[in-house]
């Protein structure tokens, strides 16, 4: 690896590592709000981070976005649960982190079968958004299911239910607003820089 390239990657990571700091900690830039669901968008940061910089540095991102979120729950939770449910490193942090591994390691596969930077970045978006909102979902059901079922007012025999439609709704969004975002921002990188493809 050459000087200028561990540069690059590591004014890259810095700045990732800003953006995904800013994202969590301030309310409305890490998601969009869209009527009756919030579309989240910092999610994308890690999977750039893990397409462009590689697996280890998409979990390093994702650990950076989960103690985030937990000191949020901490000092200026959304709701009232989310001090419960999201100061558990379970639900806030674990799944943060697997998105990076997933991403990084779909797009790595991926490119060294397809070499199409584009179409690898997608699958790879797709899936990175989708363990997120999966893992955290599946982990608050789990960890606190009659706290979570009397939020959304159900019985905990209907939570199951309740969550499966809230990764229709909320994950369905996110992965298409992912996948369309992020292949941009990756050919913007390895674009602009002499970062490059794993080969």
């Amino acid at each position: 690896m050459t000087k200028q390239n561990k540069t690059f990657r590591l004014t890259i990571r810095a700045i990732l590592t800003a953006i995904i700091i800013i994202q969590a900690m301030i309310p409305f830039l890490g998601f969009i709000p869209l009527g009756v669901i919030s579309l989240t968008i910092i999610h994308i940061t890690v999977i750039v981070a893990a397409i462009v910089l590689g697996v280890g540095d998409g979990m390093f991102i994702g650990l950076v976005w989960g103690i985030c979120t937990m000191i949020r729950a901490y000092v200026s939770p959304s709701t009232p649960i989310d001090t419960l449910v999201f100061t558990n490193p379970l639900v806030s942090v674990i799944p943060r982190v697997l998105v990076g591994l997933v991403a990084g390691g779909t797009f790595r596969l991926l490119y060294k079968k397809t070499k199409k930077v584009a179409l690898s970045s997608v699958f790879s978006s797709i899936l990175g958004t989708l363990t997120n909102t999966v893992l955290v979902l599946l982990m608050m059901g789990l960890l606190y299911t009659s706290q979570v079922a009397n939020m959304y007012q159900v019985v905990p025999s209907a939570l199951a239910k309740t969550l499966g439609a809230l990764v229709i709704v909320n994950g369905i969004p996110e992965m298409v607003a992912a996948a369309i975002i992020t292949p941009l921002i990756v050919k913007a990188l390895f674009s602009a820089t002499s970062l490059q493809p794993p080969k």
